[in-house]
Protein backbone atom coordinates (compact mmCIF):
# COMPACT_ATOMS: atom_id res chain seq x y z
CA UNK A 1 0.00 0.00 0.00
CA UNK A 2 1.20 3.13 -1.13
CA UNK A 3 1.92 5.77 1.80
CA UNK A 4 -0.99 7.88 2.73
CA UNK A 5 0.38 11.86 4.29
CA UNK A 6 -3.09 12.11 5.41
CA UNK A 7 -3.45 9.42 7.54
CA UNK A 8 -4.23 8.99 10.60
CA UNK A 9 -5.94 12.39 11.62
CA UNK A 10 -5.71 13.84 14.76
CA UNK A 11 -8.11 12.08 17.26
CA UNK A 12 -8.13 9.22 15.26
CA UNK A 13 -8.12 5.43 16.68
CA UNK A 14 -5.34 3.87 14.40
CA UNK A 15 -5.04 -0.17 13.24
CA UNK A 16 -1.29 -1.60 13.70
CA UNK A 17 -1.80 -3.23 10.27
CA UNK A 18 -2.59 0.22 8.45
CA UNK A 19 0.04 1.71 10.50
CA UNK A 20 2.79 -1.01 9.71
CA UNK A 21 1.35 -0.10 5.35
CA UNK A 22 2.16 3.40 6.03
CA UNK A 23 6.14 2.76 7.41
CA UNK A 24 6.32 0.22 4.40
CA UNK A 25 4.96 3.43 2.15
CA UNK A 26 7.43 5.17 3.79
CA UNK A 27 10.26 3.03 3.53
CA UNK A 28 10.04 2.37 -0.39
CA UNK A 29 9.81 6.22 -0.79
CA UNK A 30 13.03 6.51 0.95
CA UNK A 31 13.99 3.48 -0.75
CA UNK A 32 13.38 4.84 -4.44
CA UNK A 33 15.61 7.99 -3.33
CA UNK A 34 18.50 6.20 -1.75
CA UNK A 35 19.20 3.51 -5.06
CA UNK A 36 20.43 6.40 -6.91
CA UNK A 37 18.63 7.14 -10.49
CA UNK A 38 15.73 5.44 -9.27
CA UNK A 39 14.04 9.16 -9.63
CA UNK A 40 14.62 10.35 -13.09
CA UNK A 41 12.16 13.28 -12.88
CA UNK A 42 10.32 15.70 -11.10
CA UNK A 43 7.05 16.93 -11.91
CA UNK A 44 5.27 20.11 -10.10
CA UNK A 45 1.55 18.94 -9.96
CA UNK A 46 -0.04 21.91 -8.68
CA UNK A 47 0.86 25.43 -6.69
CA UNK A 48 -2.49 26.21 -4.60
CA UNK A 49 -2.70 29.74 -3.00
CA UNK A 50 -3.78 29.20 0.76
CA UNK A 51 -5.74 31.52 2.37
CA UNK A 52 -3.15 34.81 4.43
CA UNK A 53 -1.81 33.07 7.71
CA UNK A 54 -2.31 29.14 6.22
CA UNK A 55 0.72 27.40 6.91
CA UNK A 56 2.41 26.24 4.04
CA UNK A 57 2.31 22.64 2.80
CA UNK A 58 4.20 20.52 0.09
CA UNK A 59 2.83 17.11 -1.03
CA UNK A 60 5.41 14.09 -2.58
CA UNK A 61 4.24 11.39 -4.19
CA UNK A 62 6.64 8.40 -6.52
CA UNK A 63 5.15 7.35 -9.37
CA UNK A 64 7.03 5.09 -11.19
CA UNK A 65 10.61 7.66 -11.51
CA UNK A 66 8.75 10.40 -11.44
CA UNK A 67 8.85 12.45 -8.27
CA UNK A 68 5.00 14.89 -8.19
CA UNK A 69 5.14 17.93 -5.79
CA UNK A 70 1.99 19.90 -4.80
CA UNK A 71 2.66 22.72 -3.16
CA UNK A 72 0.13 24.87 -0.73
CA UNK A 73 1.86 28.48 -0.23
CA UNK A 74 -0.31 31.67 1.64
CA UNK A 75 -1.17 34.28 0.41
CA UNK A 76 0.81 37.82 1.70
CA UNK A 77 -0.87 39.94 3.77
CA UNK A 78 -2.12 43.43 2.08
CA UNK A 79 0.94 45.50 1.11
CA UNK A 80 1.35 49.22 1.99
CA UNK A 81 -0.60 52.38 0.44
CA UNK A 82 1.27 52.60 -3.03
CA UNK A 83 2.30 55.95 -4.12
CA UNK A 84 -0.31 57.99 -6.23
CA UNK A 85 0.74 57.25 -10.27
CA UNK A 86 1.16 60.02 -12.89
CA UNK A 87 -1.88 62.16 -14.33
CA UNK A 88 -3.28 60.70 -17.48
CA UNK A 89 -3.27 61.86 -20.87
CA UNK A 90 -6.51 64.55 -21.34
CA UNK A 91 -9.50 62.90 -22.30
CA UNK A 92 -11.84 63.26 -24.95
CA UNK A 93 -14.25 66.00 -25.07
CA UNK A 94 -17.94 64.87 -24.52
CA UNK A 95 -20.50 65.85 -26.81
CA UNK A 96 -23.39 66.85 -24.60
CA UNK A 97 -24.95 66.35 -20.81
CA UNK A 98 -28.00 64.25 -20.35
CA UNK A 99 -30.24 63.73 -17.69
CA UNK A 100 -31.37 60.42 -17.40
CA UNK A 101 -33.75 60.94 -14.40
CA UNK A 102 -35.32 63.27 -11.85
CA UNK A 103 -36.25 61.27 -8.84
CA UNK A 104 -38.41 62.17 -5.98
CA UNK A 105 -37.50 60.52 -2.81
CA UNK A 106 -39.14 60.79 1.15
CA UNK A 107 -38.95 64.05 3.09
CA UNK A 108 -35.30 63.95 4.89
CA UNK A 109 -33.68 61.47 2.47
CA UNK A 110 -31.01 63.51 1.93
CA UNK A 111 -30.42 64.59 -2.25
CA UNK A 112 -27.94 63.15 -4.61
CA UNK A 113 -26.60 63.08 -8.32
CA UNK A 114 -25.56 59.97 -9.85
CA UNK A 115 -22.96 61.24 -12.68
CA UNK A 116 -21.64 57.93 -15.27
CA UNK A 117 -19.80 58.38 -18.86
CA UNK A 118 -20.24 55.79 -21.60
CA UNK A 119 -17.75 57.39 -23.57
CA UNK A 120 -19.74 60.31 -25.19
CA UNK A 121 -22.58 61.87 -23.18
CA UNK A 122 -22.01 62.44 -19.54
CA UNK A 123 -25.38 60.95 -17.69
CA UNK A 124 -26.63 62.33 -14.34
CA UNK A 125 -29.76 60.79 -12.41
CA UNK A 126 -31.12 63.06 -9.48
CA UNK A 127 -32.63 62.47 -6.41
CA UNK A 128 -34.56 65.21 -4.69
CA UNK A 129 -36.61 65.02 -1.66
CA UNK A 130 -40.22 65.70 -1.21
CA UNK A 131 -40.39 68.79 1.16
CA UNK A 132 -42.77 68.14 3.83
CA UNK A 133 -46.37 68.56 4.35
CA UNK A 134 -47.17 72.25 4.89
CA UNK A 135 -49.93 73.58 7.75
CA UNK A 136 -53.94 73.74 6.43
CA UNK A 137 -54.58 76.99 5.21
CA UNK A 138 -57.06 79.21 5.73
CA UNK A 139 -60.70 78.58 4.71
CA UNK A 140 -60.88 79.82 1.17
CA UNK A 141 -63.61 82.95 0.09
CA UNK A 142 -67.40 81.40 -1.67
CA UNK A 143 -67.40 80.21 -4.85
CA UNK A 144 -68.95 82.38 -7.28
CA UNK A 145 -72.19 81.41 -6.63
CA UNK A 146 -74.12 80.21 -3.16
CA UNK A 147 -76.89 78.96 -2.22
CA UNK A 148 -79.03 81.97 -1.55
CA UNK A 149 -78.03 83.31 -4.43
CA UNK A 150 -78.74 80.19 -6.91
CA UNK A 151 -82.49 80.18 -4.95
CA UNK A 152 -83.18 83.62 -6.02
CA UNK A 153 -82.11 82.94 -9.66
CA UNK A 154 -84.33 79.92 -9.82
CA UNK A 155 -87.07 81.74 -8.75
CA UNK A 156 -86.68 84.98 -10.98
CA UNK A 157 -86.38 82.35 -13.93
CA UNK A 158 -89.95 80.94 -12.44
CA UNK A 159 -91.13 84.51 -12.21
CA UNK A 160 -90.41 85.40 -15.58
CA UNK A 161 -91.50 82.10 -16.65
CA UNK A 162 -95.12 82.83 -15.16
CA UNK A 163 -94.99 86.50 -16.26
CA UNK A 164 -94.95 85.21 -20.29
CA UNK A 165 -98.47 83.52 -19.65
CA UNK A 166 -100.24 86.48 -17.80
CA UNK A 167 -100.46 88.12 -21.20
CA UNK A 168 -102.42 85.30 -22.71
CA UNK A 169 -106.34 85.52 -21.19
CA UNK A 170 -108.66 82.92 -20.07
CA UNK A 171 -111.14 81.31 -22.47
CA UNK A 172 -114.22 82.75 -20.47
CA UNK A 173 -117.20 81.91 -22.89
CA UNK A 174 -118.49 78.75 -22.49
CA UNK A 175 -119.05 76.14 -25.23
CA UNK A 176 -122.38 74.58 -26.14
CA UNK A 177 -120.40 71.78 -27.82
CA UNK A 178 -118.98 68.54 -24.57
CA UNK A 179 -115.76 68.17 -26.56
CA UNK A 180 -115.33 71.72 -27.41
CA UNK A 181 -116.26 72.68 -23.60
CA UNK A 182 -114.08 70.50 -22.38
CA UNK A 183 -111.19 71.44 -24.16
CA UNK A 184 -112.17 75.43 -23.13
CA UNK A 185 -111.94 73.98 -19.54
CA UNK A 186 -108.49 71.99 -20.15
CA UNK A 187 -106.71 75.65 -21.58
CA UNK A 188 -107.84 77.40 -18.93
CA UNK A 189 -106.66 74.69 -16.44
CA UNK A 190 -103.34 74.98 -18.07
CA UNK A 191 -102.38 78.92 -18.32
CA UNK A 192 -103.76 79.22 -14.16
CA UNK A 193 -100.77 76.60 -14.01
CA UNK A 194 -98.43 78.82 -15.85
CA UNK A 195 -99.12 81.68 -13.33
CA UNK A 196 -98.12 80.64 -10.43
Amino acid sequence: MPYDPNWPQNGQNIDADRFRDQFSGLKTLIDAINTGGGITAVVVDAVNTLPAGSAASVNMQVSGSTLHFTFGIPEGQPGPQGTPGNDGAPGQPFAQAVVDAVNTVDPGSPASVSVSFDGTNVRFTFDIPRGQTGDTGATGQPGEVSQTDLQNAVNDALQQCSNNSNAVGTLDAPMADPDAEALRQKVNELLLALRR
